[in-house]
């Protein structure tokens, strides 16, 4: 039973944060070449823009990040501050299962961001990285209108996609179970992390409420947006690409969390090395890859990790925005790890000396 629990959870979980991928997805789409707009002659705008973008749940954020960075639009100090403060498919997580303290560790983010990218581009003045035109696949160029239209939404349904049938039934089954156990479901929520002290103060209603809220957009995107959205943006970008690993990360951490706070005293354990845990959790953060971070959030929500070591790993951690950087300027990565990695570092030791 309890291993059904966990699966469930997972489920649950990774619904959620499909659906606020959906919805960052087709923010972007709609905000499409709004970015650069007047960004190149000021250094201080493309900080705050590298800030905002970083702070966007999930890893479109950071796509445009960097590709603005090896289109010479966003100079290093502004790569910096949108890798510093995004924390990749993580914040989906965070604000799934502790969402009062995600938006606190978001603005934290975004305010250390900010000054990161200030301090870096007075030392860097004047020696930006030029790079040659370079293209890849971060959704620069949609052109189709995905407007709501009653006449396409009719036609859309008369002449449904397998792809929208499957999505529309599974976003109004999950809303239709959820609301009707609205009442319920307290426990539940209160139980999405074994053993967890931190969600025992939360609201579990107020999670419902926004899984509601998240889904119910997603339902609607799913209905109004057409055939090509759905199936280039949700079904070979969202689905295929994340479901699966997000599924199973999530179901692997919740399992491990599980069993180690089962036969171990996690808190303690951490609590006598916390020094090494904080050295695992900033070195970690150099892998450009979501999932294995998903183990400090789950710690974190469970009350057996300190806030300035998740504070720590998602200064470092990009999940995987930085992959296409990695893959178009070696030189850029490296820069950029190297200085999140000293000041992930250095606030998560100043952090734990204060004793958060």
């Amino acid at each position: 039973m309890e291993i059904l629990s966990i699966v469930k959870q997972s489920l649950v979980i990774t619904l959620f944060v499909l659906s606020m991928m959906l919805l960052i997805d087709y923010l972007n789409v709609l905000s499409k070449g709004m970015w650069s707009k007047g960004l190149q002659s000021s250094p201080w705008k493309q900080v705050v823009v590298g800030a905002l973008l970083g702070v966007i749940p999930g890893c479109l954020g950071a796509y445009t990040a960097v590709s603005l960075y090896v289109h010479n639009i966003f100079g290093l100090g502004a790569l910096t501050a949108a890798m510093i403060a995004t924390s990749g498919d993580e914040a989906f997580l965070m604000f799934s299962v502790i969402p009062e303290k995600a938006l606190i560790l978001h603005l934290i983010l975004f305010s250390i961001a900010l000054f990161s990218g200030f301090l870096v581009n007075a030392f860097f003045r004047n020696k930006t990285v030029r790079h040659p035109h370079k293209h890849f696949d971060l959704h620069e160029n949609e052109a189709e209108c995905i407007c709501f239209d009653r006449k396409n939404l009719l036609k859309q349904l008369r002449s449904i996609s397998k792809v929208r049938a499957v999505v529309l039934g599974t976003l109004t089954i999950s809303i239709g179970f959820i609301a009707a156990n609205l009442g319920h479901t307290e426990h539940e929520m209160n139980s999405l992390i074994p053993d967890t002290a931190l969600l025992e103060h939360a609201h579990p209603a107020w999670i419902t409420i926004t899984f509601l809220v998240v889904l119910s957009v997603s339902l609607f995107i799913a209905l109004s947006v057409n055939d090509h959205f759905l199936e280039e943006h949700l079904w070979k970008h969202i689905v295929k690409k994340h479901f699966l690993r997000i599924l199973l990360w999530t179901f692997f951490t919740l399992l491990v969390v599980h069993f180690l706070d089962r036969y171990f005293n996690l808190e303690d354990l951490i609590g006598k090395n916390l020094l090494v845990v904080l050295l695992i959790a900033v070195f970690i953060g150099i892998v450009p890859e979501s999932g294995p971070h998903f183990i400090f959030v789950i710690l974190f929500a469970s009350g057996s990790l300190p806030f300035s070591i998740l504070l720590a790993n998602s200064i470092v951690q990009d999940g995987h925005g930085s992959l296409p950087l990695l893959a178009e300027s070696r030189k850029g990565f490296i820069m950029v790890k190297t200085i999140n990695l000293a000041v992930g570092f250095l606030l998560g030791a100043a952090g734990l000396a204060m004793g958060v």
